[in-house]
């Protein structure tokens, strides 16, 4: 295992792992390189002196071991993560050190549980998958929400977008997750993952975000990571996850750009607002996030992860969802640089449709 501040970043030269490799810099680690393609790390690495890079393929154990050897941790921020988790988790299980991935497929982070869960509690390692936009930040703002709740009746996570310019590896990723599911939807529903028959359009209905974003089309049905992240520690059988209507046809619009940087950071000029409702009953609790750029944010909350994970702040191993694994207030608390959340606001309502 590690001893020292050194961090590998799977998947460095990649859109989110370059935000990971920097936001690991500014906080005093020592970002190590990793990636298949040797030319890429090597331009990478000439942009960050001193930094060492390491070539290694996801279908190359003894490659995977070789780049982790003397690592205190590694991010996985290599889609799709249907090729890259399994083989980068097994390698972390061989090193006997954390993982964190950045992952939104659905279908790689129900992979990481069911497939990861037994072995990495039993070697005493930190695995945290989807720890990015989506799924960790929602999971984040639900644990929030729910304060001393034991239980709710639904979670509803509404992501409102102000643009959805898709990376080729989101691209890439969303394709591997329909394939997978043979073309069909997934929500979580009645305490469980359902696969349904996508026979028509996605619903759209009007979702009231707070100001100055005010009321937007959303889309109903449009299933994040959430659905695997929450309902992995929360006893809440109904999970829902809404985006809005623009963003989605941004998302789905063949000739989408790429996200264009505006500044020295990287980030784009794309905004968002995640509103979560948690409801029990006729009593709902809100907590709302505001920022800049849905792949930027991912690099500090990843490496937040990593921080607490290496600094004893964890509360359990084995495979967890960040609302599981930290204290979920606290670590929102941390991020004040990188996200606005506003505090738990409760009221009384009438129950969703």
């Amino acid at each position: 295992m590690g001893t020292d501040k050194t961090v590998a970043v799977f998947g460095a030269y990649g859109h989110t792992g370059r935000f990971v490799v920097a936001e690991l810099a500014a906080r005093g680690f020592a970002p190590l390189l990793v990636g298949r393609d040797a030319g890429k790390l090597q331009e990478l690495a000439e942009s960050h002196p001193g930094l060492e890079h390491r070539v290694a393929s996801a279908d190359d154990p003894a490659s995977l071991d070789r780049a982790l050897r003397g690592a205190a941790g590694v991010v996985n921020a290599a889609g799709p993560f249907a090729s890259t988790a399994g083989p980068v988790i097994e390698a972390a299980l061989r090193g006997g050190i954390p993982y964190v991935d950045v992952a939104a497929e659905i279908e790689a982070n129900l992979d990481t549980f069911a497939h990861f869960a037994d072995r990495a509690r039993e070697a005493g390692v930190a695995v945290v998958p989807a720890m990015a936009f989506f799924g960790g930040l929602g999971d984040l703002l639900v644990t929030t929400a729910m304060g001393d709740w034991t239980t709710a009746d639904e979670a509803h996570v509404a992501y409102g977008l102000s643009s959805w310019h898709p990376t080729p590896g989101t691209v890439v990723s969303g394709t591997v997750s329909r394939d997978r599911r043979d073309g069909r939807r997934v929500r979580y529903t009645g305490g469980r993952m359902e696969y349904y028959a996508a026979e028509r359009d996605l619903p759209t209905l009007d979702w009231e975000f707070p100001a100055p974003l005010g009321s937007r089309p959303v889309l109903g049905g449009f299933t994040m990571a959430d659905v695997v992240a929450v309902p992995s520690h929360l006893d809440i059988p109904e999970v829902r996850t809404y985006m809005t209507a623009d963003a989605a046809r941004d998302l789905a619009a063949p000739d989408s750009p790429a996200p264009a940087a505006v500044d020295d950071s990287g980030r784009s000029a794309q905004t968002f607002v995640v509103d979560v409702v948690v409801r029990t009953g006729d009593t709902q609790r809100r907590v709302v996030a505001t920022g800049r750029d849905i792949y930027a944010i991912s690099a500090p909350l990843a490496v937040e992860a990593v921080h607490r994970i290496l600094a004893g702040q964890a509360k359990t191993t084995g495979v967890a969802s960040a609302g599981e694994m930290f204290d979920a207030a606290d670590f929102l608390g941390a991020l004040s640089a990188h996200l606005s959340v506003e505090p738990r606001h409760e009221s009384r309502v009438a129950q969703f449709a």
